[in-house]
């Protein structure tokens, strides 16, 4: 065989071996960057809150407070009266024309002075007496600092009998001079209501206890390892009305909802911050930034489903991407692309998340080979370069987040379906439109800033 022979063979050789065998690619992976840092501050959210106390609950305690003797005067020199009230039973609370109607049921024992004293002798006598009967008394409803105020005017007097004393052969009905005694003093016992009542309806605990409870954070999916965070900033409230056989009143919950990735963040509530601000009126529905969030794991996991059973390329030219990983490089999501068939290897795309409200998916914006991927495949695959393939690529590089969205509204619904911090306070609520603000990418995860729309209604029935 000649020199020539030889060449020509071994040209030939190479030529049909190359047309038979795959081209391989060793691209330079883009190594993942730490996109600190991983607490994110949403903007304040607004939560009102609806609050409905029952008369009733308001009744029983009222009754826990005032017990006993409601009122005692042991001067009988001044008026010729001694008298000491007390609760004889429970009392009861109504609405009358919006204001709480009180009856009282009570028990007066009066001892009362008769006679004269003249020229030194002293021809007087004390009878002592046991009462039987109730008041009714009207308060008007208010909120100050915290606490249920009324302001109660005592409106009539019902005995259940009338007993009278002789004096000097005539019979006087002693209950008109207790009436006139116990008017004397109608406001010392209207003060022992207004009192009761709000001792019993100091709010500050229970709503303080309720928001302490609100701003522990909660984890929003172990999987993700991501947790949300509420920090209340200010509380306000409309004044109190009765309604019906309750009273209602708007408070609203001025806050901060910070998400956090990895360890269980630690509480930001300080109690003594806070403080009550009366307005006129408030929005019947709440407003709050909260966020998905989605590991590059999972996302990694979705978009290979995406890439499966599909070939890119045409004839003898075709590939299957078998695997997807996605990771942060540079304020970009880098893609890589495990291939097998015209090309063996691993690829890189780099791009842009963005958001398609309508699908409610992640995708790749500006989407291209990564400029070492680029420059390998001009040499061994040139015809992955088209730009019709790249596109194809793209458009299975994309995934839902609507299954995390679903997942945080399935986690707020937890806090709006009877949902009860405390015994007697029920919290109910409904989840509207999820609207997404923005995307940020992390080390660990892309999380998508959503608003969140709904209602939130909290009821106090059987308050302890």
């Amino acid at each position: 065989m000649t020199f020539r022979n030889f060449l020509f063979s071994i040209s030939a050789t190479a030529i049909l071996t190359g047309c038979a065998s795959t081209s391989k690619i060793d691209a330079l992976r883009p190594e993942p960057d730490n996109a600190t840092p991983l607490l994110y501050e949403t903007a304040a959210s607004f939560i009102d809150l609806p609050v409905k106390i029952k008369l009733k609950d308001i009744e029983n305690q009222t009754n826990k407070y005032l017990t006993g003797l409601i009122y005692e005067d042991k001067n009988i020199e001044d008026d010729d009266l001694q008298m000491q009230i007390y609760k004889q039973g429970p009392i009861a609370l109504s609405n009358e024309n919006g204001r709480i109607k009180t009856v009282l049921p009570l028990k007066v024992n009066v001892k009362y002075r008769i006679g004269t004293k003249s020229l030194g002798v002293d021809l007087t006598s004390i009878r002592e007496f046991n009462l039987n009967g109730k008041i009714t008394l009207l308060s008007n409803v208010g909120l100050t600092n915290w606490k249920l105020t009324t302001k109660t005017e005592l409106k009539d007097i019902d005995w259940v009998e009338s007993p009278t004393t002789t004096v000097m052969g005539k019979q006087i009905p002693i209950t008109y001079v207790v009436n006139s005694g116990i008017k004397l003093y109608d406001s010392k016992i209207e003060k022992a209501i207004d009192d009761a009542i709000e001792k019993s309806m100091d709010f500050k605990p229970n709503v303080l206890d309720a928001i302490e409870k609100f701003s522990t954070p909660i984890q929003m999916s172990e999987a993700y390892e991501s947790w949300l965070r509420t920090v209340p900033t200010e509380i306000y409230t409309t004044d109190a009305k009765l309604e019906k056989d309750a009273i209602s009143m708007e408070m609203g919950l001025k806050c901060t909802m910070e998400t956090f990735v990895g360890k269980k963040p630690e509480a930001k509530f300080d109690r003594n911050k806070i403080v009550l601000k009366p307005v006129s009126k408030m929005p019947d529905h709440f407003t709050a930034n909260i966020a998905a969030v989605s590991t590059y794991a999972d996302a990694s996991r979705i978009m290979s489903q995406n890439f499966a059973n599909q070939e890119y390329g045409e004839g003898s030219k075709k590939v299957k991407v078998n695997k997807v990983d996605i990771w942060h490089k540079s304020g970009k999501m880098i893609i890589a692309l495990d291939m097998t068939g015209a090309l063996n290897g691993t690829i890189y795309l780099a791009g842009f998340p963005q958001y398609n409200e309508k699908t409610q998916e992640i995708y790749f914006d500006q989407l291209d080979y990564v400029l070492d991927t680029k420059s390998k495949l001009m040499r061994t695959a040139n015809w992955l370069m088209n730009g019709y393939i790249l596109k194809k690529m793209q458009e299975s590089c994309r995934y839902s987040i609507k299954p995390n969205l679903e997942e945080g509204r399935k986690n707020m619904m937890t806090y709006l379906s009877n949902y009860s911090p405390m015994p007697g306070v029920f919290v109910n609520g409904t989840v509207g439109d999820i609207n997404l603000g923005k995307i940020q990418l992390t080390n660990q995860a892309v999380i998508a800033f959503v608003t969140v729309n709904g209602k939130i209604d909290v009821k106090i029935d059987g308050l302890k």
